[in-house]
């Protein structure tokens, strides 16, 4: 196929701007069986053209569609593909015959969408009759109105989705280009109102330097020159009837989109295939060029790398291809930072195994004393302590023997039992591990991994009605810091009151627990919640 840029016709009277942009970053190598290297090349001027382009074709070669290959380009129509304008377009231009006196609906313009402004203005005027109608004044009417009322900027004219879909395509290092029927007035103003910036497209090709618009191929051609890929090599997302027919004749993959005609009037123009919107276009519709089987095959073979045994028993089964539900590969933004949620996943995931090493790493010393038995007590709760004598025992180990009584009494202790025999307990429990000099050793939990050592006080059921002074025996974050109340003055003060002491010990150091202390504060004030 040879494209010629002919000479200028008298009748264009202004320049107009092909712009094509380079690309953002180099195309990627493929990674799998459905993926193809591009071109690497870029495009870094703009071209300024005065004339109508007009595309001869020589020798068209006819493809096949089990003879398409990849897909290094995609061209997008803007109206009802890119931007939702298909209705403004229609009532702007009634606003424009209603000022020249004559009715028309929305409807009447259906048949000529696609085909740009001349076409869309003209044929109305021509089936309803219009005499000496004038082309440009009727376009240049069209203009004012469609931009003062229904294209201002950053209105959210834009299909959801498409901002999405065409950085996906750039980061998969395909060329993307806007190719519409529209003048380039329409098109610039249009994505400004979509939020789409030109910046995005390594084209962008409108209908004023063109004689012959859609359904003629012509667009898509000079489309497909700038971007300096092969037409077999492009695929078009089209909603009109014209787009699609002329994505035929430029021999172009097409993928229709039912914004604004029914998919039974899409159907017969022969579309790939056809979703309902923007949105709905995936990245392996694009990459498959738009046929549903090589989109199933896509599917498969992502699904039988994760589980081949699995898909290949159903296939031995059913002897088909068995559907197949693939994983979302929905792309996330944030920030300008993209990435798939399999990918978040998985960095995710390493992201917090490294953590855990590294908390156990520079953590070691106190990570020696998270014993199994510690870990399963504090999911599950000892059902029965776990007594039984022990050689070796210490006095400083007392403490925590009171922590591990009390958990028991806790957890296990009879709901209604009353303070005086949940007191003698404790005192029993120490009398007696004084006398006999035998307990069981329990680890100590060292400051990071103290709460391992205890459980949590429950407010209604073992602190309701009472003053609850904490008796703190510890090494604080902030300092070392012993505070020793006066228990005298407490008594005194809360004479014939209930009240608890909860003595919470987490001393880093042996040396700073004043043992002695927490044995009598024990017998002395009867103390019901000794914590460690």
């Amino acid at each position: 196929m040879a494209v010629r840029l002919l000479s200028t016709p008298t009748a264009l009277s202004h320049p107009t701007k092909l712009s094509f942009f380079s690309s953002p970053k180099p195309i990627s190598t493929a990674t799998s069986f459905f993926q193809w290297r591009s071109k690497c090349r870029v495009f870094t001027g703009k071209m300024v053209v005065k004339a109508c382009v007009k595309v001869e074709e020589t020798n068209v070669k006819e493809t096949s569609k089990q003879e398409w290959g990849k897909v290094s380009a995609v061209l997008f129509d803007m109206d009802g593909v890119l931007c939702n304008s298909e209705n403004p377009s229609r009532k702007a231009a009634v606003d424009v015959f209603a000022e020249m006196g004559v009715q028309v609906t929305a409807e009447d313009f259906a048949p000529f969408t696609g085909m740009g402004e001349a076409n869309f203005l003209g044929g109305v005027a021509s089936v309803k009759g219009v005499k000496e109608f004038n082309t440009e004044a009727a376009k240049k009417r069209f203009f004012e109105i469609y931009l003062d009322k229904y294209a201002k900027p950053n209105s959210g004219i834009g299909f959801p989705g498409a901002f999405e879909l065409i950085n996906e395509c750039k980061n998969k290092g395909l060329k993307v280009a806007v190719a519409s029927s529209a003048d380039r007035v329409k098109v610039d103003a249009n994505l400004a109102a979509a939020g789409l910036p030109l910046s995005m497209f390594d084209a962008i090709v409108s209908a004023d330097a063109f004689e012959n618009l859609k359904p003629a191929p012509d667009i898509f051609l000079a489309a497909s020159k700038i971007l300096d890929v092969s037409p077999d090599e492009c695929i078009v997302i089209e909603d009109a009837l014209a787009g699609v027919q002329a994505a035929n004749a430029a021999k172009m993959r097409c993928i229709a989109v039912t914004t604004t005609l029914t998919e039974e009037t899409l159907k017969p123009a022969g579309p790939s295939i056809i979703r309902n919107d923007i949105g709905s276009v995936s990245l392996d519709d694009i990459l498959s060029g738009g046929s549903d089987e090589m989109v199933q095959d896509m599917q498969f073979l992502q699904v039988t790398e994760q589980n081949p045994s699995r898909i290949l028993n159903e296939r031995t089964r059913n002897g088909s291809t068995p559907g197949v539900d693939v994983p979302s590969n929905e792309v996330f933004s944030l920030q300008g930072l993209q990435g798939s949620r399999r990918d978040i996943l998985r960095y995710g995931s390493l992201g917090v195994a490294l953590s855990c090493l590294y908390f156990a790493v520079s953590n070691w010393k106190a990570m020696q004393y998270a014993s199994p038995r510690a870990i399963w007590n504090m999911l599950f709760a000892a059902k029965n302590p776990f007594f039984g004598p022990a050689e070796g025992f210490s006095g400083y180990h007392m403490f925590y023997m009171i922590s591990v009584m009390w958990h028991y009494l806790t957890f296990v202790g009879t709901p209604y039992e009353s303070r005086s025999a949940r007191i003698q307990q404790f005192v029993n429990y120490i009398s007696d591990l004084e006398s006999r000099g035998t307990a069981p050793k329990v680890p100590e939990f060292p400051a990071k991994l103290d709460w391992l050592n205890t459980a949590p006080l429950q407010f209604q059921r073992d602190l309701q009605g009472k003053v609850v002074l904490l008796d703190f025996w510890t090494y604080c974050c902030i300092n070392c810091m012993h505070v020793l109340p006066d228990l005298d003055f407490l008594e005194k003060k809360y004479k014939a009151k209930p009240f608890t002491v909860v003595g919470v010990h987490s001393a880093k150091f042996d040396n700073e627990k004043d043992l002695e202390a927490i044995r009598n504060a024990v017998l002395r004030y009867g103390i019901t919640h000794p914590v460690s």
